[in-house]
């Protein structure tokens, strides 16, 4: 009998081992697909994480652009505001610089002649005409 106890026990022992490893396999399948939805979850947070993060750059990146838009705009304006006036000053003071050098030239004109016209005097080269000019210019009526 020993033989059939041997066998009975051998066969219990087996149906144990079975059950614990069935056990086992729905317990680590569980575990696995624990696993798995806890991936799929990090995965997902992960992703609507780094989404959310490049939205907020671009975000971030087009304020800046317009900003820089902005200033870069108003430096021009203000750049063409200056250049305008400094426009008008230096058309004013090239129009007085102007004004002067021509009455200087006059002026000058007005001596050489004068100088001329004394010196043809001097040398008593000058035509009739030419003192007849002077004596009406020293003489005015």
């Amino acid at each position: 009998m020993a033989s059939h106890d041997q066998s009975y026990k051998a066969g219990e022992i087996k149906g144990q081992a079975e059950e614990k490893t069935n056990q086992t396999m729905g317990y680590l399948g569980d575990k696995a697909r624990e696993g798995k939805d806890k991936a799929y979850e990090t995965a997902e947070a992960a992703k609507e994480k780094t989404s959310s993060a490049a939205q907020s750059a671009k975000e971030k990146a087009s304020q800046t652009a317009g900003a820089a838009k902005e200033k870069t705009s108003e430096t021009d304006q203000a750049a063409r505001k200056k250049a305008e006036a400094g426009k008008g000053e230096s058309g004013g003071i090239i129009q007085k610089t102007g004004e002067q050098v021509k009455s200087m030239a006059q002026g000058a004109q007005g001596m050489a002649l004068g100088a001329l016209d004394a010196l043809k005097h001097t040398a008593g080269v000058a035509k009739e005409d030419d003192n007849k000019k002077n004596t009406n210019s020293a003489n005015p009526k």
